[in-house]
């Protein structure tokens, strides 16, 4: 593990300077074989009768989905955490909200905790969406009056008036989260949990989330898993990236978390060609402002790009289509060569086209590249498309404003 020793995060008051979480070298194993799984547990259930203590070693086919995590919490701070799937991020904060325990380590949570951990976690199906209001609010250690003043202002965040009357099983995915996440910022707890819920939400409602907790994080905790890294720009203080159960970074600086967590993710080109008897692309180059061939740009970076390609001779023009995706494989650039009525001339022999593609603000991270060819003839037709040709990185100075402003200029949900 590898822990920052820079910090943007000053506090002004001592509520603010109060630890609300502290975890102290937790871990969590489990068992692949569900049989030796209830062998071990009835293992550890006698061993607690006799007042033993539990194995501390891994037994066959253990594994430890949580080991040796530690960090703290202060009120007003949020924490993001990242890591690919089955990094142990859920079973961590299952362990933080109660569900599970710990085999070993400790944990120190003051005040009230609302967790958003598993859509529709907390709510009974058969019961309407005003009954499971008051339910939610009584396990956060709330009295019936208190979530009464509270019902009005939960329904209209949640925009679900008119079916609060309604059984929760026949809500939506989206109104599930609305709902959920309505009770848990309404109610003002002191510790705020969410793994990846809002995913499932509309973009108007995620706007409004994020804004709902940054007034919680005023008063409060908040621990945030998330595969959107602009989000983890937008709320996050500092940031942990979990690999395989383990700490690998722990860092105010966000900028080095989302760098390290993209660089673990390798795009594999794909190439699905529609034909090499219509055309064909042999080489994609990607060049800098110096004209020198690279994978790595600085953010808002004019790039150029030089493909040699193929054409059949019975097209004698044609024109191509760049779209760039980003890594979750959204398109967030388009370019088209015949924007201006240019076609590239035929000469039944492979040419080099060399594209200028503008300085746009690309968010940090991993792009790839698709490349479509299309005939200049009419009626126009596609003749060969290539996914994932190349891809590039865009890194640098995003590390330092970033942290400072908090992405501003990328606050996208």
């Amino acid at each position: 593990m590898t822990e920052s020793t820079d910090s943007h995060i000053n506090k002004s008051t001592a509520q603010e300077a109060e630890v609300l979480v502290k975890v102290e070298q937790v871990s969590k194993k489990f068992c692949r074989d569900l049989k030796l799984s209830l062998w071990y547990g009835v293992q550890d259930v006698v061993s607690e009768l006799f007042g033993l203590k539990k194995s501390q070693e891994l037994r066959k086919n253990e594994f430890w989905a949580v080991k040796d995590v530690s960090f703290e919490l202060k009120r007003g701070e949020c924490l993001g955490l990242i890591g690919h799937n089955g990094a142990g991020k859920s079973t961590l904060l299952k362990v933080l909200n109660g569900l599970i325990n710990p085999d070993k380590g400790k944990i120190t949570m003051k005040g009230k905790v609302a967790a958003l951990i598993e859509l529709g976690a907390g709510f009974n199906p058969i019961l309407t969406g005003r009954e499971n209001v008051f339910i939610n609010g009584a396990v956060l250690g709330f009295s019936q009056k208190e979530i009464a003043a509270k019902y009005k202002d939960i329904v209209d965040f949640a925009e679900l008036e008119g079916f609060m009357e309604t059984p929760v099983q026949n809500y939506s995915s989206g109104m599930k989260v609305r709902l959920g996440f309505a009770v848990a910022v309404q109610m003002e707890p002191d510790i705020l949990i969410i793994d990846e819920v809002l995913a499932v939400g509309d973009v108007g409602f995620k706007a409004k989330s994020f804004n709902a907790i940054q007034d919680v994080m005023q008063n409060a905790s908040v621990i945030f898993v998330t595969h959107s890294m602009p989000q983890i720009f937008r709320i996050c203080h500092f940031a942990i990236l979990l690999n395989k159960g383990e700490i690998e970074l722990y860092t105010h600086s966000l900028g080095s978390a989302v760098a390290l967590y993209l660089d673990k993710f390798q795009m594999k080109t794909q190439t699905r060609a529609m034909g090499h008897e219509e055309a064909r692309i042999d080489k994609v180059s990607i060049l800098d402002m110096n004209g020198q061939i690279s994978s790595s740009f600085e953010h808002s970076h004019e790039m150029k790009m030089v493909i040699s390609m193929w054409v059949n001779n019975k097209y004698p023009n044609f024109f191509i289509q760049i779209i760039i995706y980003n890594l979750e494989q959204r398109p967030i650039y388009e370019y088209s060569s015949n924007q201006n009525g240019r076609l590239f001339e035929n000469c039944n022999k492979p040419i080099d086209m060399e594209v200028i593609l503008p300085a746009i603000s690309y968010n940090p991270g991993k792009y790839s590249v698709r490349i479509v060819a299309y005939s200049g003839m009419k009626p126009q037709k596609r003749i060969q498309q290539i996914h994932n040709v190349c891809e590039f990185v865009v890194t640098s100075n995003y590390v330092s404003w970033a942290d400072n402003y908090h992405w501003a200029i990328w606050n996208k949900v």
